[in-house]
């Protein structure tokens, strides 16, 4: 059975173009990808992935200069992205974007997308612009996504710190991002107070099933909060295997997470397609996994997340990227509309 990737980006042109102009394009310590729906799909031919559930990564919306701004091109994206998924249903599926940190903007996004676009979920940046999910002051925001039992995709961005000289921000920066947020959810018992909220973390989970009981030993002494409580909350986290299914990583994900909680990622375009392969066979040869439990993390975990992809009919080749040349056509146009009627 094919693979369900849920870590997947796409960088529409007119949000590219936005990145360029505000110079950065290379934020992360790397340079912009070059991506496009074709692209995706062609790539996911070489990768075996039958679905691809597609997100706007760091920096999100965070660089805008306001929160019109933030808004207006969350809500490009999510459009450019609905109709993209509309065009094959069986091919992709999106996260919403939202505008954080404007937090009843986000909360309105969250109930558009969610409610009339129909998203499959929402990506929420560990950080953004320097505040972390977690903190005080984002209740609204989370008792939205909770009402809707929605998945949400939490993705590292830039620490809100200088950078290190050597050291590329997407290569160690991004995992204490992810782990910072997911102690703040945690520490700050979001995921006990909004337990309907499905939240994925990237890349493994950062740190968090390595540093688990560290964490949960310093949140004992810090809020006075059972061990174990904090432990099952770290382990209800999902966790994609992007550029994380290795023979050093897996045994203490696998030995950490609860079952079904694991799902396939690629990275891709941000990871290229020889690491996705890489990883890819990392999963596949690793002698701790049987054959039922790697179909899992696969496909089946995802598809209880995104019940809708096992109705959908099974991927044609034959016509699906003309399929999508024509929808993208008609999402960039809209897109560019949108965004000179707001300036």
């Amino acid at each position: 059975m094919s693979r369900i990737d849920t870590h997947h980006h796409a960088i529409p042109s007119f949000y590219r173009d936005m990145l360029i102009k505000a110079k950065i394009d290379e934020e992360s310590g790397r340079a912009l990808p070059e991506w496009s729906p074709e692209a995706s799909l062609q790539t996911m031919a070489e990768l075996d992935i039958d679905t691809a559930i597609l997100s706007v990564s760091t920096p999100g919306t965070a660089f805008s200069t306001g929160a019109a701004e933030a808004v207006a091109l969350a809500r490009d994206i999510n459009d450019y992205l609905a109709d993209l998924v509309t065009a094959q249903p069986d091919r992709f599926g999106y996260f919403a974007t939202v505008p954080l940190p404007h937090v009843d903007e986000s909360v309105g996004e969250v109930a558009r997308s969610l409610d009339e676009l129909h998203a499959d979920g929402v990506v929420l940046l560990a950080n953004n612009a320097g505040v972390y999910l977690g903190q005080d002051g984002q209740d609204d925001l989370f008792a939205a996504l909770d009402a809707r039992s929605a998945v949400v995709f939490i993705h590292p961005a830039v620490l809100p710190g200088p950078t290190v000289d050597g050291v590329a921000p997407f290569a160690a920066d991004f995992l204490l991002d992810t782990t910072r947020a997911a102690y703040l959810l945690v520490r700050n018992q979001i995921c006990r107070r909004y337990p309907n909220i499905k939240f994925i973390l990237s890349h493994a989970g950062g740190f968090v099933p390595y540093a688990s009981h560290r964490m949960a030993v310093a949140i004992m002494g810090d809020t006075g909060r059972s061990l174990t409580d904090s432990l099952d909350d770290f382990a209800g986290f999902y966790f994609d295997t992007a550029l994380s299914s290795s023979a050093a990583a897996l045994p203490s994900l696998l030995a950490f997470a609860k079952p079904g909680h694991l799902t396939f990622g690629s990275d891709w375009p941000f990871a290229p397609v020889a690491a996705g392969k890489l990883f890819a066979a990392g999963l596949e040869t690793y002698p701790g996994l049987g054959a039922s439990e790697r179909s899992a993390i696969e496909h089946s975990n995802a598809l209880a997340l995104f019940p809708r992809l096992g109705t959908a009919p099974p991927p044609s080749a034959g016509s699906a990227i003309d399929q999508v040349r024509h929808t993208v056509g008609r999402a960039v146009m809209r897109g560019v509309v949108r965004l000179i009627n707001t300036r």
